[in-house]
């Protein structure tokens, strides 16, 4: 199973992760103003949630490295500004 690693003190609340995931494995709390991994087992290691985090702040281990087969360019494009 894939290990997702949160630095809370280092997530920004952007949302970025929780709308460019594929399967919906992150929710925002919104208490905490933070993402949240809720779905974990459902993580495809498609890593684009690390990929396009502005502050560094996720993280995988324990997962099978392949090419990454996903990462939506179209939304990465729109968010390079941000970045």
């Amino acid at each position: 199973m894939v290990e997702i690693k949160l630095h809370e003190e280092a997530c920004r609340g952007c949302r970025m992760c929780v709308d460019i995931c594929p399967t919906k494995v992150f929710a925002f709390d919104e208490e905490k103003r933070l993402c949240a991994v809720e779905h974990r087992d459902d993580c495809i290691a498609c890593l684009s949630c690390a990929y396009l985090c502005p502050s560094g702040a996720l993280r995988h281990e324990d997962y099978h490295v392949v090419k990454n087969f996903y990462r939506d360019l179209a939304f990465c494009a729109k968010m390079e500004k941000f970045i």
